[in-house]
């Protein structure tokens, strides 16, 4: 496709465009979702895009920090230029919360990517363009050589990311901000300018005002040669990532999904281990962890197994806890807030709740987090009872108070639920979960199933399978 007028400046924009689009295999007339800061390089790749794949193609998506006193003045900018250009405007306001340790910086990214990644669901929009250029590349490869960081950090932007809610496409990542200046004043495009952009108290500002002007005097070709070393340490983690694969494959537990098997992890030497658990953490959709956090995971890992004694370790990552459990290491949401045996009464009880069945599939328990389901059933099995069941008294939802005892059989002995639950491999920060009586009969107990002193195997009529859904696990 050419255009009138087209310039050398414009040629390379949109060839960069139309490439990154057509080689991400996207289907045919899909929707684009451009982010539109309201800055020279947005401006510029959203003026291209539309140019490309005309207006009807794209909608422009404008994340709202309230960071700066001008937000309101960017978003209304970034409103007007894309009404100009007749394409779908939104946007959305987002909080930049700060974890322990983040930089402002990092939290505004993390809360732009989600909101841009909710708003591309929203539109239905098949990939997301992201106007990164040549030098925010070669600041990005410096930062992270600065910070010490592995080859994952190296590798900086890749120009096609799938790990967002849609494919995410930098087109501009191989031209400079001086050709996309170009191209603008030939497209006579007006843009904003961040005054953050000027303070130099911040790590990529310094590095894009007092470092790089330098390395181009002395380093004419240093971008390219950044852009090589992300290339090449790219490559090298996605190597790293294969073989994580094979650790992980060897390693994970065949009975609880999710878990790794610890002897297999600490079979491994040091840098094999910390490779697999960071992989782990990613696979598990956990924020990343440095290595120095890894590693002393993993050394305590080794101390608890030496020491025998993994039942108590916890470690707290990203609002979950690491913890071990008879030979297996489990990532369980929440803060390291240990579950002791509630056969001890640790735990203060939460308020019991009833319910009068009258054939409901799921009951929502807000305070633990989860639903009990009852789903129709066929034949007869250890979870299994009949509606009429169901229906002879009130359902009532209660926190254990110790003691409690069931039987798994007809014909078995009664036993309490500490032994059901250590027989069962259970971990203890796991047994925090509702009972469900039948009036004052104990009825089914997650993780063990129907107690048969209340509910006799052979039932007649209509069958219902009863389980418990944990909220993660719900679609």
């Amino acid at each position: 496709m050419t255009f009138d007028n087209e310039t050398p400046a414009g040629r390379l924009v949109f060839e960069a465009v139309r490439a990154a689009v057509l080689g991400a295999d996207l289907p045919p007339a899909s929707l684009l979702a451009v982010a539109l800061s309201g800055g020279l390089d947005s401006t510029a790749l959203l003026d291209a895009a539309v140019c490309c794949f005309g207006a009807q193609r794209v909608v422009a998506l404008h994340i709202h920090h309230g960071l700066s006193p001008n937000a309101n003045a960017w978003a209304a900018h970034c409103e007007r230029f894309a009404a100009s250009l007749d394409v779908r405007f939104d946007a959305r306001h987002v909080d930049v919360t700060r974890a322990g340790g983040e930089s402002l910086e990092a939290a505004a990214r993390d809360a732009r990517y989600r909101a841009l990644d909710e708003l591309c669901d929203a539109h239905g929009a098949a990939a997301l363009l992201i106007a990164h250029h040549a030098d925010d590349q070669a600041e990005t490869v410096l930062l992270q050589l600065l910070r010490g960081a592995g080859v994952a950090g190296l590798a900086a932007m890749a120009p096609q990311r799938a790990d967002g809610a849609v494919p995410r496409l930098r087109p501009l990542l191989r031209l400079l901000r001086a050709q996309l200046e170009q191209y603008a004043h030939e497209r006579d495009l007006s843009w904003i300018d961040d005054e953050s952009n000027a303070d130099t108290r911040y790590s990529r500002n310094a590095l894009r005002h007092d470092v790089l002007p330098m390395l181009a005097v002395h380093f004419p070709g240093f971008r390219d040669a950044l852009a090589r070393t992300a290339s090449h340490a790219a490559s090298a983690q996605r190597l790293l990532d294969q073989l994580a694969r094979i650790d992980l494959e060897h390693a994970q537990s065949a009975d609880e999904a999710g878990a790794l098997m610890l002897d297999a992890v600490l079979a491994l030497d040091d840098e094999r281990a910390i490779n697999l658990m960071r992989f782990w953490i990613r696979s598990r959709g956990l924020l990343a962890a440095s290595t120095a956090r890894i590693a002393d995971m993993l050394r305590q890992l080794r101390d608890a197994a030496a020491a025998r004694d993994g039942h108590a370790l916890r470690v707290d990552h990203a609002g979950h806890s690491l913890r071990v459990y008879r030979n297996l290491l489990f990532w369980e949401p929440g803060d390291s807030a240990y579950a002791p045996d509630l056969d001890e009464g640790a735990l203060a009880p939460k308020a019991a709740t009833e319910l009068r069945w009258q054939g409901e599939e799921v009951w929502r328990l807000p305070q633990w987090r989860g639903s009990f389901v009852f789903e129709p059933a066929d034949s007869s099995a250890d979870d299994v009872v009949g509606e009429g069941v169901l229906r002879a008294a009130p359902l009532v939802a209660r926190s254990r108070a110790g003691g409690e005892r069931m039987r798994v059989a007809a014909e078995a002995p009664g036993r309490t639920l500490k032994n059901l639950f250590q027989e069962r491999g259970v971990p203890a920060w796991k047994r925090d979960v509702p009972l469900l009586f039948i009036g004052e009969a104990l009825l089914f107990v997650p993780h063990v199933g129907v107690n048969r002193e209340a509910a006799p195997s052979a039932a007649r009529g209509p069958l219902r399978r009863i389980s418990w859904r944990p909220d993660l696990l719900l679609a």
